[in-house]
Parts: C-alpha cells; structure tokens; sequence
C-alpha cells in the first residue's frame, strides 16, 4: 500500500540522467494481442549510466548542503546519510530508479535496421498501421516529453491527411 504519510515539512530533490546510454527491449511473445509483451527494462547497464547516477547524486547532496539552502534541510530522507560508497548509492539507484513516466524510443523512427518506422511513421512492413507516440523518438529528449508528442502527432496527422488525398 505504499509508506505512509510522512508527520514532517520537507521538500523533494532528485537525480534525473536526460541522456541514458542504456538501452531496454521490448519484445512481442507471439500472436496473440492479449499477451502481454516481454519487457527488459535493462536501467543502468552502461558504466556512464552508473557514473551519472553515483555523481549526480553527490552534487545534489553538494548543492543541498549549500549556505543558501542548509538552513532548510534538517536530513535526508531517503536515500539517507548512511549511503556513501558508490556500491551502496548504485545499489540504491538501481532500486528506486525509474523513468519518471516519460518513457520513449521503443518504436524508434529512422532509415536503419532498428527502426520500427518510417520517416512518415508508418510501420515497416505492416500496411495501413501508423505509431504516433513518444515511442517513434529516436533518442529521449533532455526535458518533458509533452511538447515534442504535440508535435508528432500534429505532424502525423498532416501527413496522415496528406496520404489520404
């Protein structure tokens, strides 16, 4: 059910790595629509990846501990003072990490032998099937997915109207 509500004043700060090298799958099992995909989320597999989470996590205990703010920060929560080493912050990462609900690039658009569509967004080899999603990204962009998915789907859809006259 989640922890419960914390009896204290805080505020949160975090770690967010704009440019992972680590790449997961995403992988039909067979035929049938109702089975659910094999996903292999694969976080932190690259050693830039790891490094950025170990450093990024201690400059942000560097800017915490700042004239400016340490009058506002009395502790750390989570993931708590005792959590020093690199093994110990990693291990942390690796547990509570996630893809602050922006994931992209699982249907990648482009000219390669990786790419799901093409540069109209029509599926390779499937006719009539379109993705217009974050999926279609070819990398994840460093910031909110929201304004870049407005522009696909604008885009799409001109082309979409396009393909249709």
């Amino acid at each position: 059910m989640g922890e419960k509500l914390h009896t204290f004043s805080g505020f949160t700060a975090s770690v967010c790595q704009l440019r992972p090298e680590s790449r997961g799958s995403l992988r039909i099992r067979n035929a049938d629509p109702a089975t659910p995909p094999e996903i292999r989320i694969n976080y932190l597999a690259s050693e830039t990846d790891r490094r950025a989470n170990i450093d990024g996590l201690r400059i942000l205990r560097k800017i915490l501990a700042a004239p400016a703010l340490k009058p506002y920060v009395s502790d750390e929560a989570y993931p708590g003072s005792k959590i020093v080493s690199d093994d110990d912050i990693l291990a942390y990462c690796r547990q509570t990490g996630s893809t602050i609900y922006h994931p992209t690039s699982t249907c990648r658009m482009g000219t390669d032998a990786l790419a799901v569509v093409d540069q109209r967004l029509r599926v390779r080899g499937i006719d009539g099937l379109r993705v217009v999603d974050a999926s279609i990204m070819p990398d994840l962009v460093s910031g909110n997915t929201n304004a870049p998915v407005i522009m696909i789907a604008e885009k799409a859809s001109d082309m979409i109207l396009q393909d249709a006259r």
